[in-house]
């Protein structure tokens, strides 16, 4: 049962992603066809493979990582707080930070990972972009050989499914309903192409990520039956 689990052993995440260049045009050929290839049952019959391409960036093979955000919990006696802390940049240095985080205090056996929808999104898309730069995986997200339940992984949307695999229910939605502050009071998913690439707010993202990680980590507290987080609780760093 998750009210078992140290809160101080699970590194909570969560990780924006745009598509690898601004322009469909800037791909080459052979990177053009195969997205026309790839998103053609996506796209609605009048939508071109170019004017899609803003979408891209959900497929780690045709997108990057531009923010990872990551928040764990430590506790002095009573005191509990929540610490959050962001790498951003060029994707070979945030996925290099990210794995030295992993190694160097995320490593052993009782540390977990959780997002929301991370197991289907946010944990293979690191990966796949790590194996892309030639980063040897880290052993939180090397899943080769590991049976079900040896995977480091906690989902706050599997969790809220019980069970039930016909649905998919948002972060926005999943806060809303459990009466958690929103992390969309600023800017969603769909907007961060706009505002990485025309303008180039990367600190506006950065807020967009953390918002988002610290939702997931009072998701998982109301799961648990804890009190939500307060404003005092959480320290950026």
């Amino acid at each position: 049962m998750i009210s078992k689990l140290a809160l101080e052993n699970i590194l909570f995440l969560d990780i924006e992603t745009v598509p690898e260049t601004q322009h469909f045009s800037e791909l080459d050929e052979t990177k053009q066809a195969l997205w026309e290839l790839k998103s053609q049952y996506q796209r609605k019959e009048d939508t071109t493979a170019e004017d899609f391409y803003e979408r891209a960036g959900i497929w780690a093979e045709f997108g990057k990582i531009i923010c990872i955000s990551v928040g764990y919990f430590t506790f002095q006696g009573d005191l509990r707080t929540f610490r959050v802390t962001s790498f951003f940049g060029d994707e070979v240095k945030i996925l290099k930070d990210f794995k030295n985080l992993l190694i160097s205090h995320f490593s052993q056996t009782k540390h977990l990972l959780c997002a929301h929808n991370g197991k289907e999104f946010d944990f293979p898309y690191i990966a796949r972009r790590m194996i892309i730069h030639k980063i040897e995986l880290p052993y939180k997200l090397n899943l080769f050989g590991k049976k079900p339940w040896e995977v480091p992984h906690l989902d706050t949307l599997e969790l809220w499914k019980f069970g039930d695999y016909k649905t998919y229910t948002s972060l926005k939605l999943l806060t809303n309903v459990l009466g958690i502050p929103s992390p969309k009071d600023d800017i969603d998913g769909s907007e961060v192409y706009r505002v990485f690439y025309e303008e180039n707010n990367i600190d506006r993202i950065i807020s967009y990520c953390e918002k988002d990680t610290i939702a997931v980590a009072q998701i998982f507290l109301r799961l648990r039956g804890d009190s939500l987080l307060d404003n005092s609780e959480i320290t950026h760093v």
